[in-house]
């Protein structure tokens, strides 16, 4: 056989094989869906198992290789649950609670990413806080609420990943054989140039659907590992409110500073009423003297 027909032939055995490999990936619809931690083996799992030791091949090799991804599943799956959440609590004071919330995060290990605090003219002081805390130790941060007031209300949202990351954690692995392939087969190149540069560029391919799984993997790590907590202080709002600022004293202000913005507002229109005033004014006299003029002249026409 010519090295050029032995070159076309591995190319299309290793396109081929990740066609395989592919569909072995691509059998779960819904990668999204959340999986039992708790739950047996599913039957897709096993689908998946034995497609992909169809695709990189029977033997120890392959046998490892479906062991490690069954080993993944069974102990990372499980805790592979992203939790945030939300709360709203009533301090005394704004900045003590702030404080008090920075403090919570790092004895906790964790940090403080987002903080917006208002703090405008005639409104309640308040601030929103958001918090990165360790997903193991995500109850002791709700816990650690308690102490900083009153707590009004409190929202948490859990997503298990579990079953995504052993899906994208497959097609890794099938990316990462089909690579050792195509390498291999370009260790023994020999041929036509055409071939040569066909097969690395299915090399680069690979290569970028593997960067582009492992990110993906590395973003669930991150999240699952990571929890958000979204915490929103306020103080007491006000009901009669101190001293010389109570409804009464504040709606007599509030009129004062009506009365001032209209008189404020009539004295600025001076600018065009006057002169509009005063043209009005003199086209009126204008047609006044012509109306007394044509009165005298018809009885002598008469």
């Amino acid at each position: 056989m010519r090295a050029s027909s032995r070159i076309k032939l591995i190319t299309s055995a290793v396109t081929l094989v990740f066609g395989i490999g592919c569909m072995a990936a691509d059998r779960d619809p819904s990668p999204t869906a959340a999986a039992a931690p708790s739950a047996p083996v599913s039957e897709k799992a096993e689908y998946r198992d034995q497609s992909l030791a169809r695709t990189i091949g029977q033997g120890a090799a392959g046998a490892d290789a479906v062991q490690r991804v069954r080993d993944q599943r069974d102990s990372v799956a499980p805790g592979m649950i992203i939790r945030n959440g939300s709360a709203i609590v009533e301090v005394a004071t704004l900045d003590s609670a702030i404080a008090a919330l920075r403090a919570l995060a790092q004895r906790l290990g964790g940090y403080v990413a987002n903080t917006s605090v208002t703090t405008g003219r005639d409104q309640v002081p308040s601030g929103t806080i958001e918090l990165k805390i360790p997903a193991a130790r995500y109850d002791s941060a709700l816990a650690g609420l308690e102490p900083l007031g009153k707590v009004e209300s409190v929202n948490t949202t859990a997503e298990d990943v579990g079953e995504e990351f052993v899906d994208v954690t497959a097609r890794l692995a099938n990316a990462r054989r089909l690579e050792d392939r195509i390498v291999a087969i370009l260790a023994t190149r020999a041929g036509k140039l055409e071939d040569v540069i066909a097969a690395e560029r299915e090399l680069a391919r690979v290569r970028e659907e593997i960067e582009r799984y492992e990110g993906r993997l590395r973003f669930l790590r991150t999240r699952a590992a990571l929890s958000t907590l979204t915490v929103t202080v306020h103080e007491t709002y006000p009901v009669v409110g101190a001293p010389g600022t109570g409804p009464i004293a504040l709606s007599v202000k509030q009129m004062w500073r009506n009365f001032v913005l209209f008189a404020a507002g009539l004295i600025s229109s001076l600018g065009w009423l006057l002169p509009v005033s005063a043209i009005g004014y003199l086209v009126w006299v204008a047609v006044r003297r012509y109306q007394r003029k044509r009165q005298a002249v018809v009885p002598l026409t008469t």
